[in-house]
């Protein structure tokens, strides 16, 4: 008879002998294979058909990026439909192809991988006609025509040229900068390009579209069409019987803004590539579904956790504020017209929800535009589009970033504590993946767009960029004339 002791014992052994097997099962992988072949698929599409760049560019460039998944990124050959504007990647039989497929005023939209080409016309579109004028021959800001004039005694040129080299000439090839401009006192004093790429050529912001998303949520804060700290009332999935109440109905606005929900994390942790998040952006999936099946481990407010479907929270309440129709558009009519963004396409999945968490498409002057909108305190040719609270909010740290620096506030980045005797602390920074940044300056009456391809490990550094243009640049006494309401 075996005693229990020993039976214990047995089955602690053989528990352990079977557990590597186990835990070395990628249950993910599938999904996994998915997400691969989409981010090819969409890379490839935008690189195509939003960007305008030749097919030997993109794979150059905007596919580097995938030296990030792994050494094993094969995923099929890579097919091109020039007059249906799509890109497929994978294997049909394998149930693992993905097509992304350019969308008038969007940008590519990713197809289900059951989807064909009869599908196509029932995916979403945006036809508004463009703002009037011809951005040509309009002056900057709302236009494109620039004056060439000499720079302010306060700016060092040969300090400015210093500064561009060194965000353009990196000891690294996987440093990719594709384009520099900066703003001083709202007119372009450096403006720079990589070989390939002009003022017109559109690339994906990546994350730097958190900030955007979160400029329009302000607007509809000061309208009283939401409100940072009620709850924010969505239909959690899956949905609780009608007698029980939601946990997740403590969470506000602020909460998910700050990206603090409580929620259980699809994005991090080395799960970006394998569910959450990019099944949505990459292989079809619904961007509200995903963001609204999570469950609740914390307490809102308690833990800063970056996921995209916090973002995307936000913008659904959003949507739910202003109704499907005006949601379409609202992007375009408050915001992105208003400043002349001419360029930006704001991206959505196949049911037409946007992906304001990462896929939008612009170029170095929208986004200089945007950064200026700021720097005035959120007036733009004598209309208050931004509150100078929202700004205010936007710019006080998350509570649960407090312990690690005080470095993230409403979905822009902050000067961290242990590097603000390096650069002025009233800056702030928008950052999205491969080195999309928009800096803000305000002591210094500054706003600084740098375009990335990055990949690899990714150390490009906003901050210490920030450290060499300010370098050229004295600091600015116009804070008053900015708090009273001048603009450009």
């Amino acid at each position: 008879m075996i005693s229990r002791p020993c039976l214990f014992i047995a089955l602690l052994v053989t528990l352990a002998s079977i557990a590597p097997a186990s835990l070395a099962t990628d249950y993910f992988q599938p999904q996994r294979q998915l997400i691969r072949n989409g981010v090819q698929a969409v890379l490839a599409c935008n690189g195509l058909f939003t960007s305008h760049r030749t097919l030997e560019q993109v794979r150059k460039q905007e596919l580097a990026y995938l030296q990030r998944f792994s050494a094993n990124t094969e995923a099929g050959a890579m097919r091109v439909d020039k007059k249906l504007q799509r890109v497929t990647v994978g294997d049909a039989l394998k149930g693992d192809a993905i097509s992304a497929v350019f969308r008038e005023g969007i940008g590519c939209v990713v197809m289900a991988p059951e989807q064909s080409a009869e599908d196509i016309p029932s995916l979403p579109e945006l036809t508004l006609a463009p703002p009037a004028g011809d951005a040509a021959v309009l002056p900057w800001p709302m236009g494109d025509l620039v004056v060439d004039t000499p720079l302010p005694p306060e700016v060092d040129a040969t300090a400015l040229a210093a500064a561009a080299d060194w965000a353009f000439d990196r000891d690294t090839p996987e440093q990719d900068t594709i384009s520099l401009l900066v703003l001083h006192r709202g007119n372009i004093i450096l403006e720079r390009y990589a070989e390939g790429f002009d003022q017109h050529t559109r690339t994906r912001t990546w994350s730097t579209a958190k900030s955007i998303a979160a400029t329009l949520i302000g607007m509809l804060v000061a309208e009283q069409k939401l409100a940072l700290d009620e709850p924010l009332k969505l239909p959690w999935l899956p949905a609780m019987p009608a007698a029980e109440s939601d946990p997740r109905d403590a969470i506000t606005l602020r909460h998910v803004l700050h990206m603090s929900s409580g929620l259980y994390p699809v994005d991090s942790f080395d799960m970006e590539y394998a569910n959450g998040s990019g099944l949505s952006y990459w292989a079809g999936a619904s961007s509200v579904e995903g963001a609204l099946q999570r469950g609740l481990v914390r307490k809102p407010g308690a833990f800063w956790d970056y996921e995209n479907y916090d973002t995307l929270l936000a913008v659904y309440a959003m949507k739910r504020a202003l109704g499907t129709e005006a949601y379409r558009t609202y992007p375009r009519k408050a915001l992105l017209d208003k400043l002349g963004m001419r360029n930006t396409l704001v991206s959505t999945d196949r049911f037409g929800d946007f992906i304001f968490s990462s896929q939008v498409y612009t170029n170095a002057r929208d986004l200089a535009r945007f950064g200026q909108l700021y720097l005035q305190n959120g007036r733009w040719q004598g209309e208050q589009l931004l509150s100078p609270q929202w700004i205010d909010f936007i710019r006080t740290p998350a509570p649960a970033t407090a312990e690690d620096g005080n470095f993230y506030g409403g979905q822009w980045w902050l000067v961290p504590d242990e590097r603000k005797q390096e650069v002025p602390a009233d800056a702030y920074s928008t950052a999205g993946n491969r080195g999309q940044f928009v800096i803000v300056v305000p002591s210094h009456d500054v706003v600084i767009v740098r375009r990335g391809l990055d990949y690899g490990e990714q150390g490009f550094d906003r901050w210490e960029l920030t450290r060499e243009v300010l370098k050229a640049v004295t600091a600015s006494g116009s804070a008053q004339s900015r708090s009273s309401g001048s603009d450009s």
